[in-house]
C-alpha cells in the first residue's frame, strides 16, 4: 500500500499539474499606454499562458519569423481571453496587432531556451515596437 501512496504521488507530481501564467492586456499601466502586464514570460515545455483581455481592443498575434522552427502561425480574435499550450522550447516574439507600432510587444521565453535568439534580433519590428524589442531582448 505504502509503494502504491508513493507511486501515484510521483504520477500526480510529474504529469498531472501544469502551470499557467496569465498576463494581461491594457491600455494603460503605470505611465505606459497600449502594454502587456508582463513583457518577458518564462515558462516551461507545455506550460500555457493565458492572455485576459482586461481593457477592449486588444488581442495577441505571434510575429511571423520570430517563433521557433514547426510552430504554427498563431493570431487571436479581438477582446477575448486566449490561451496557448507551449510544446516547442525557444523565444516567441508576439505583439497585438493594432497597437504593434505603439509598442505592444511581448516574449516568451521556453525552457529558458534561447536558440533562435539571432533570428528573433533580426526581425522587423514596427515602429515604436523597435525600440521596445531592442529594449526586452537585452533583458532575454
Amino acid at each position: 500500500m505504502k509503494y502504491l501512496l508513493i507511486f501515484f504521488t510521483f504520477l500526480w507530481s510529474t504529469h498531472g499539474v501544469s502551470a499557467e501564467v496569465e498576463v494581461e492586456m491594457l491600455n494603460k499601466l503605470d505611465n505606459e499606454y497600449m502594454i502587456y502586464s508582463k513583457k518577458i514570460v518564462r515558462i516551461n515545455i507545455n506550460e500555457t499562458v493565458l492572455w485576459k483581455a482586461t481593457d477592449k481592443g486588444h488581442n495577441v498575434e505571434f510575429i511571423k519569423g520570430a517563433v521557433p522552427n514547426g510552430v504554427e502561425n498563431f493570431k487571436s480574435k479581438y477582446n477575448i481571453d486566449v490561451e496557448y499550450k507551449f510544446t516547442i522550447p525557444g523565444i516567441y516574439a508576439y505583439w497585438c496587432t493594432p497597437h504593434k507600432s505603439m509598442g505592444m510587444i511581448g516574449f516568451v521565453v521556453v525552457d529558458d531556451n534561447k536558440f533562435n535568439l539571432e533570428t528573433i534580433r533580426n526581425v522587423n519590428y514596427y515602429g515604436k515596437s523597435k525600440k521596445v524589442a531592442k529594449l526586452l531582448i537585452d533583458e532575454l
